[in-house]
């Protein structure tokens, strides 16, 4: 997180820092928005937790709904 704390404070975008720990195109982090889906899956103890990032922009909702459905 520092990592990504560091670039986007470099970029003028400092409260982006988590939202780039799934947004990896250079267009995602230079407009703020995603652009395409991220699946982070992992387990605890007790849970399997899957952690989506989904375009909500009007321009990009096909990607979401392609993404969703797989």
């Amino acid at each position: 997180i520092e990592k990504f704390e560091k670039e986007a404070a470099e970029m003028g975008k400092g409260s982006f820092k988590y939202a780039w720990v799934l947004d990896k195109l250079k267009a995602e982090r230079e407009r703020g928005i995603t652009i395409d889906i991220s699946l982070w899956k992992f387990e605890t103890a007790k849970y399997y937790v899957t952690i989506i990032d989904a375009p909500g922009h009007r321009d990009f909702i096909k990607n979401m709904i392609t993404g969703t459905s797989q």
